[in-house]
């Protein structure tokens, strides 16, 4: 099992409003590699600001794919429950075989938290949806 872990900087003043674009472009003379397959998300409320979700996903092209597929989850949830702001506390991802399981933790607002990497929940989510990357 592999960790990935979100360090919070201090005094970060930009909001996250794009997801995630670490995923490897096609070399030259290849074919690009497929969409990955999202096989849904399991959503655990641990408090009134944190909430956990479970994700599995087919054929990631990297780890920027789960992590677009969490905050998608994490900032629809907290549009359902009248929040504007997500910020992720930690993603623990299993990149055994082909599909790839993940449990991540977030912290949503109403106000905009003052460290780390914060997402905005509403651009977030009109970004997943161009980019059909699914919200529940």
């Amino acid at each position: 099992m592999r960790t990935v872990a979100l360090v919070a900087v201090m005094g970060l003043t930009a909001c996250a409003s794009t997801l995630p674009q670490e995923v490897p472009a096609p070399r030259e003379g290849r074919d690009p590699l497929p969409a990955p397959r999202y096989l849904g998300v399991q959503t655990m409320r641990i408090s009134d600001d944190l909430v956990g979700f479970r994700v599995a996903i087919e054929r990631p092209r990297a780890a920027a794919d789960i992590d677009a597929y969490t905050d998608c989850a994490a900032a629809q949830y907290a549009l359902v429950r009248g929040q504007s702001y997500v910020r992720r506390i930690r993603t623990n991802i299993d990149d055994r075989g082909a599909g790839w399981k993940a449990d991540a933790i977030y912290l949503i607002s109403a106000d905009r938290p003052q460290t780390g990497a914060i997402i905005e929940a509403a651009p977030t989510v009109a970004d997943c949806k161009a980019q059909s990357i699914p919200t529940v």
